[in-house]
């Protein structure tokens, strides 16, 4: 038998959280109400301005600094609480940069203290950057590049149930946008890896596709898929023309009988579209033997019919005949 916690233990655990709770609570409202100064850190969104519009960055830029602030604990908690909202950042002015540039940011900062994004109504002051001290800018030329979408998708029927054709996906190709190095290594996109089982209609849907990352752009974040799924049936397919190849010049060659029937198995929508001239039976008059008297055709079905099956005849006769000089 199973026992839970002891109710000491629950107690304690309880009394622990609450008074941790509380004493949280205490601090904060003792910061909030107090006009004494204090200093804190602040993570800033970074924006990187003028990027020449024929180049590309080459790495990522840093996404935020952890920037230290001072104002009274009001003027602190209020920045915290609506520190994505308030519009606090901190500016990278990148014009007449063309290959590389080194940002040492307290020094650019204070070179340029308008850079310094701080809300007018939040009564805080910059102190310094303290993570990352500086940022490196290394551009590359913006280039144009069309590739394929590849399709990393398995795609599993429900029993009794088959797909017809191969997945089409719309648009079969996008434009990608970015540094010439890193599209020069980019010959393909696909789409984030999925499964889907037990199909039994027509599928259409959407899929995203994979990123390279913050430097590469594409002209679509999604392609429409569409699967084309049918139950399996049979059906007698008849009068199937018998061809014989290989045969040499000024040598005539006769089956019988000329033509055969069988049965395909496939997609309903698929066999019922199908007719004798899409079947190809064979026979190779290489495999021709004065003393053989049958022989058994090979049969080609298109790709996307899944077999065929009670061959009618099994075995057929050949003539053969010299034409006269």
């Amino acid at each position: 038998m199973k026992f839970g916690k002891p109710i000491n233990l629950i107690f304690r655990e309880k009394f622990s959280f609450s008074f941790g709770a509380f004493l949280l609570a205490t601090l904060l409202w003792v910061f909030v109400v107090s006009d004494n100064e204090y200093t804190m850190l602040l993570d800033f969104p970074i924006e990187a301005r003028n990027l020449n519009v024929q180049k590309a960055h080459k790495r990522e830029v840093p996404s935020t600094a952890s920037v230290l602030i001072r104002g009274t604990g009001r003027d602190l908690v209020k920045s915290f609480l609506l520190k994505k909202i308030a519009g606090f950042k901190l500016v990278l002015d990148l014009e007449g940069i063309s290959q590389e540039y080194e940002f040492y940011l307290n020094d650019y900062f204070e070179k340029y203290p308008q850079k310094v994004v701080l809300p007018l109504n939040y009564n805080v002051s910059f102190v310094e950057v303290v993570h990352p001290n500086r940022i490196k800018i290394s551009l590359d030329d913006y280039i144009l590049k069309n590739v394929p979408v590849a399709l990393n998708l398995v795609v599993n029927p429900a029993p009794g149930y088959v797909q017809i054709g191969e997945t089409l996906i719309t648009p079969s190709q996008i434009e990608i946008a970015g540094p010439e190095k890193e599209l020069d290594l980019i010959n393909y996109v696909e789409n984030i890896k999925d499964t889907l089982n037990g199909l039994i209609a027509p599928y259409i849907d959407r899929v995203e596709l994979n990123s390279y990352g913050g430097l590469v752009e594409y002209s679509h974040d999604f392609v429409e898929i569409n699967i084309d799924i049918q139950n399996i049936s049979e059906r007698i397919i008849a009068d199937i023309p018998v061809k014989i190849i290989n045969v040499p010049k000024k040598i005539r060659v006769f089956p019988s009988p000329q033509t055969i029937s069988l049965t395909v198995t496939g997609g309903f929508n698929r066999i019922a579209l199908l007719n004798s001239k899409d079947i190809d039976v064979i026979i190779d008059f290489n495999m021709w033997n004065p003393q053989k008297q049958f022989y058994e055709p090979e049969v080609f079905l298109p790709e996307d019919v899944l077999e065929w099956k009670d061959l009618s005849p099994k075995n057929l006769e050949i003539a053969v005949a010299r034409e006269l000089d």
